[in-house]
């Protein structure tokens, strides 16, 4: 052990959004039960080129007692690393999803740089289940939010919704819901919030019938 600067994450302040995650080189960084965590001292350089990534300002470098970084080890961390893609039969082709966490409106916050110039995918929790093919069609390039206006207060979303559209540029609004009367409760929440914030943002709405079809509304 030596006393030298390492990255500090203040789980009280850390949502999990992993912004942190890709600004990391050494691979250090990894989401566990929620939270951003350091996987192991000794891939951590202490230099934070994850700083000013969190939007939440839980991660500060600090001076302590800590193993010493080892590029080497660092080196065979990475080429062992399997990528999540591989690890989710991805075709290689397939357009990057941005990384992104929270993803329920409920718990996604207000204000994040993820939202800054977003195509912003709002579904139904049903759909992604309902829908084959969910993630290669309507999710590349969008930031995701899930809810149910049935088992959630529609009028709560409106008012979330309602903020993040005033505190972030958001570029376009894609809505996906079932074709059950509830689920249309998310596009009546995006049309609230449209009208609140006064902003004009482009909205597609699709609906996706119990029979796994989708059509544009």
């Amino acid at each position: 052990m030596i006393k030298r600067k390492i990255v500090n994450i203040n789980e009280n302040l850390c949502n999990g959004c992993g912004n942190c995650i890709p600004k990391c080189a050494e691979g250090a960084l990894l989401i566990v039960n929620g939270k951003a965590k350091i996987i192991k001292e000794t891939y951590c350089d202490g230099l934070g080129a994850c700083l000013g990534q969190c939007p939440q300002g839980a991660i500060t470098i600090t001076e302590r007692e800590a193993e010493a970084f080892n590029e080497a080890e660092v080196h065979e961390h990475l080429k062992n690393k399997t990528s999540p893609a591989s690890e989710m039969n991805i075709p290689a082709n397939a357009a990057p999803q941005k990384l992104q966490w929270p993803i329920k409106l409920n718990l996604v916050p207000i204000k994040a740089p993820f939202f800054e110039n977003a195509d912003l995918l709002l579904a139904a929790d049903c759909a992604p289940v309902a829908l084959k093919n969910f993630h290669d069609t309507l999710m590349p390039g969008k930031r995701v939010i899930i809810g149910c206006p049935k088992f959630d207060d529609a009028r709560a979303y409106a008012q979330k919704l309602t903020e993040i559209l005033k505190q972030n540029n958001i570029a376009s609004i894609t809505v996906v819901h079932m074709e059950v009367p509830c689920c249309t409760g998310l596009k009546w929440a995006v049309n609230k919030a449209l009208e609140a914030s006064g902003k004009q943002i482009p909205v597609k709405e699709y609906e996706v019938k119990i029979g796994g079809e989708i059509v544009e509304l």
